[in-house]
């Protein structure tokens, strides 16, 4: 397995959604990798994962 890192995102759900299909890259992958700054805390973090996972994850198709 090659791992490649590019570039981030950072964006509210419907402008990340835009970007990230944009990403001929992102739809070429098999495997992302999310991280979260874990200096904002747990609810902070709870909060962004449970946006990608209602928000993001659906509209991408991601399963």
């Amino acid at each position: 397995m090659r791992a490649v890192f590019g570039r981030s995102y950072a964006a509210e759900p419907d402008r990340l959604v835009e970007q990230l299909k944009a990403d001929e890259a992102i739809a070429e992958a098999d495997t992302l990798l999310l991280t979260v700054p874990n200096q904002l805390g747990v609810d902070y973090n709870a909060h962004v994962l449970e946006s990608i996972l209602t928000h993001v994850a659906p509209a991408l198709g991601w399963r």
